[in-house]
């Protein structure tokens, strides 16, 4: 089936509201806290294995003050598993740091603040500000990146590009949900190495459907 890609983006959209209506976050958080630091673990690493680093590191560091008083050497201990720990452990120290003492210890909703802090760049403040505070973003994780070039949605490998040119093609309102839609659908059906296109609700609009 030919369809530009602005009539495709509407089906897409469309198909996924169908099979995951209630497609969301896949990190585990409790606060904007919880999920600037969940997701700057996430970088390089799955978020199940995040998902298990976090449940006790949450219980030790309750707050940023918590992190930002550690030493980097604990911190590192703690999230050694997530991979690229020594980055990751200093990253999250300076960014509670900061917020601290320059956000009374709460975490920005404000995206071009959220993404100057160390370690947060536009990926990680639009998972922050899309799903702890309910403002419409796109995250483009490898997921997204994936599929929305794999059907024909954008034509691009540089996220923030991606970002763009998705954010033309839907609806404010359908961001967030869209991009959990496709890091859902990448897990479940169009996998990496092997996409199962067989069994694909999208295979007939999608232009890399390998049939």
């Amino acid at each position: 089936m030919h369809l530009n890609r602005a009539d495709r983006a509407t089906k897409i959209v469309k198909r996924l509201k169908e099979i995951y209506p209630e497609a969301k976050c896949a990190l585990n958080f409790g606060s904007p806290f919880e999920l600037l630091v969940a997701t700057i673990l996430s970088a390089q690493c799955t978020d199940a294995r995040v998902n298990i680093v976090t449940a006790d590191l949450f219980k030790k560091y309750n707050s940023p003050g918590a992190f930002a008083d550690a030493s980097l050497e604990e911190i590192e201990k703690d999230i050694f598993s997530t991979g690229f720990y020594r980055q990751k452990a200093k990253n999250i120290k300076n960014c509670c740091r900061i917020i601290v003492d320059d956000h009374s210890g709460d975490v920005p909703s404000d995206f071009d603040i959220l993404k100057e802090l160390p370690g947060v760049g536009r990926k990680t403040a639009s998972v922050v500000v899309g799903n702890a505070y309910g403002q419409p973003a796109i995250a483009v994780d490898t997921h997204v990146k994936r599929l929305s070039n794999l059907l024909g949605l954008v034509d691009s490998s540089d996220p923030d590009k991606i970002e763009g040119q998705l954010k033309e093609l839907i609806e404010p309102g359908d961001w967030v949900l869209f991009s959990h839609q496709l890091a859902t659908h990448g897990r479940n059906v169009c996998f990496a190495r092997k996409p199962e296109c067989f069994r694909c609700i999208l295979s007939d609009i999608c232009p890399g459907a390998k049939l």
